[in-house]
C-alpha cells in the first residue's frame, strides 16, 4: 500500500509561522505534527510515502528523508487549486490501494481496518458538537457514506470529516477526480470529497469509521489545545529549577534555563530557551528563545524569539523580537 500525504491543497491558518516552517513540521508537545501522524502507520505494510508539498518542498524533503525509513517521493503542487488537484498529482505513481492523510491533525485510529474491510474505501470521522465548522459525513444504517455536506446549518450529521481516507478502488477515484476537475470549481477550488461523492453516486461503498481521538493543529487555539492533550496523554516531561514554580503538565527539554518564574500548566519549552522573571501558561515555545519579565498565556513562539515586558498572548514566528514598556 502507498500513502499520499498532501501538505498542500488546503488553506494555511497559522500564518505567523508557516511562511518559514511548513505546517506539518511545526512542533506540538515537543515533536513535529507529522511525526505524531507517522506513528499511526506502525504495523501497516507501507511501500512508499508520496508527499504533495507546497513552496517549502525542500524543507519537507530534507526532514522526511532524514527521519523516515520508508521510501519517499516528493511532488510540488505549484498551482493551489484544491485537494482534488493535489491528490491528482500522485496519479502517475500510484499502482494500488492508497491511504490519504492530510497532516494538520493528530488522530487516534485503528488503521489496520484497511486489512479487514471489503469496502471500496474508508473515510474516518469524529462526532463533534460544533458540526457547523466542518464538512460532515452522512451515513446509511450500515455505516456507509451517502454524502458529505460542507458546514451544514442544520444537524444533518455530527460526524466531522477529519481528512483521513483509504481508497481500495483507485481507478474509480481517478475517474471521480477527472469529473471534479472538468466541472466548475466549487468556491474557487476542486475538492477531493466531491470525487468521493461522484464515486458513491456510481455505486462505490465507502465505509465510515470513527476515530478514537482527533486533535486539530490547524489554528492557534486548537494547536494549543492539542499540545495540552498530548502532554496529559504522556508527552509531558518536568524539570525543576530553584525558585521556579511548575504547574503540570509541562514538557521542558534539556538545555532550558528558567529562573524566578512560574511555568504551566500546558507549556512546552524547547532546548536552549531562557526564561527569567516571567509567568508562562498554555504555550508552545521554540528553541533558543529568550523570555524576560513577561506574562504570557495562550501563546506560540517560534525559534530564537526574544520577548520582554509583554503581558498577554502572542503568536510570533522565528527570530521575532518584541519589547513592551
Amino acid at each position: 500500500m502507498q500513502v499520499i500525504i498532501p501538505l498542500a491543497g488546503k488553506g494555511t491558518r497559522l500564518r505567523p509561522h508557516t511562511h518559514l516552517v511548513p505546517k506539518p513540521l511545526l512542533k506540538v508537545a515537543g515533536r513535529p505534527v507529522m511525526d505524531w501522524v507517522m506513528d499511526r502507520l506502525g504495523g501497516l505494510d507501507i511501500e512508499e510515502l508520496i508527499f504533495i508539498t507546497g513552496h517549502l518542498k525542500e524543507q519537507v524533503e530534507a526532514y522526511a528523508r532524514s527521519r523516515y525509513a520508508t521510501p519517499s517521493r516528493f511532488i510540488e503542487q505549484q498551482v493551489q487549486d484544491g485537494t482534488a488537484g493535489a491528490i491528482n498529482l500522485a496519479r502517475p505513481f500510484v499502482h494500488g490501494p492508497v491511504l490519504i492523510i492530510f497532516v494538520d491533525t493528530v488522530f487516534e485510529a485503528d488503521l489496520s481496518l484497511v486489512n479487514r474491510t471489503d469496502a471500496d474505501g474508508i473515510i474516518w470521522a469524529r462526532e463533534v458538537e460544533d458540526y457547523q465548522r466542518f464538512g460532515v459525513v452522512v451515513t446509511d444504517r450500515d455505516g456507509y457514506m451517502t454524502k458529505i455536506v460542507e458546514k451544514p446549518s442544520t444537524p444533518i450529521s455530527k460526524l466531522a470529516n477529519i481528512g483521513l481516507y483509504y481508497i481500495r478502488d483507485v481507478e474509480r477515484l481517478w475517474r471521480g477526480i477527472d469529473a471534479v476537475l472538468a466541472a466548475p470549481a466549487n468556491k474557487g477550488e476542486y475538492y477531493l470529497t466531491d470525487a468521493f461523492q461522484w464515486m458513491i453516486e456510481r455505486g462505490a461503498r465507502i465505509l465510515t469509521a470513527e476515530v478514537g481521538g482527533w486533535y486539530d493543529c490547524g489554528k492557534l487555539d486548537t494547536f494549543l489545545e492539542t499540545n495540552e492533550i498530548l502532554l496529559r496523554k504522556g508527552a509531558a516531561r518536568r524539570r525543576d529549577f530553584p525558585g521556579v514554580t511548575i504547574h503540570d503538565p509541562v514538557l521542558i527539554e534539556d538545555g532550558v534555563t528558567i529562573e524566578r518564574s512560574t511555568i504551566g500548566p500546558n507549556v512546552t519549552i524547547e532546548a536552549g530557551t531562557r526564561v527569567s522573571g516571567s509567568t508562562v501558561a498554555n504555550a508552545i515555545i521554540g528553541r533558543d528563545a529568550v523570555i524576560s519579565d513577561a506574562t504570557l498565556d495562550r501563546s506560540m513562539l517560534g525559534n530564537r524569539v526574544a520577548i520582554s515586558k509583554v503581558t498577554g498572548s502572542a503568536s510570533l514566528g522565528d527570530d521575532a523580537e518584541v519589547t513592551g514598556r
